[in-house]
């Protein structure tokens, strides 16, 4: 049974993009994560599900398609023209997704991307771990880390570390 796991990072005032939906307040780090880093994380995924949002962000033409190795699938209602990599399109709801990819034994699988999924996932008890990294921007708005919704939960905190300059790792269990 494959693991969904959540890696993403969030400014200091609890957001993961812009209102214009960039992220050079992130980019403009290079901080060495270790044995935390996107590169190691990256090794044991072999499923990566990102909403329509996400996607529209990572199908830009600057931007190399970054998962050509890794199954893919986009969440959306609307078809995606001329898609960039191999995708999958899944528009059959959260619970039946949930069911497809408890089901994959291939590897790990990434939630990718904005809050709003993630918080599907978590609401139904479906993410098992998520790794936050709290960069030190206060950036004043745009897309929340999670969209309120009115759910509560209590993950367990499994480790916290701090990264020069200033990034915390907060990784939480929901098990």
């Amino acid at each position: 049974m494959a693991r969904i796991v959540g890696y993403i990072a969030s400014s200091l005032d609890g957001f993961i993009a812009t209102p214009e939906g960039t992220l050079e307040w992130l980019t403009k780090y290079d901080m060495d994560l270790g044995e935390h880093s996107y590169p190691n994380f990256i090794k044991g995924i072999r499923t990566v599900v990102m909403g329509r949002d996400t996607y529209a962000y990572l199908e830009r033409p600057e931007i190399d398609w970054l998962y050509p190795d890794k199954r893919t699938i986009v969440v959306t209602s609307r078809p995606l023209p001329n898609p960039k990599g191999e995708l999958e399109i899944w528009s059959q709801g959260v619970d039946p997704l949930i069911e497809r990819l408890r089901a994959l034994s291939d590897g790990d699988v990434w939630m990718i991307g904005g809050g709003k999924l993630q918080m599907a996932f978590i609401e139904r008890g479906a993410l098992d771990e998520l790794e936050i990294f709290v960069v030190p921007e206060i950036i004043g708005g745009g897309v929340p880390l999670f969209p309120p919704t009115g759910f509560k939960t209590s993950p367990r905190l499994i480790a916290s570390e701090v990264y020069a300059p200033g990034c915390v790792r907060l990784h939480y269990s929901f098990t």
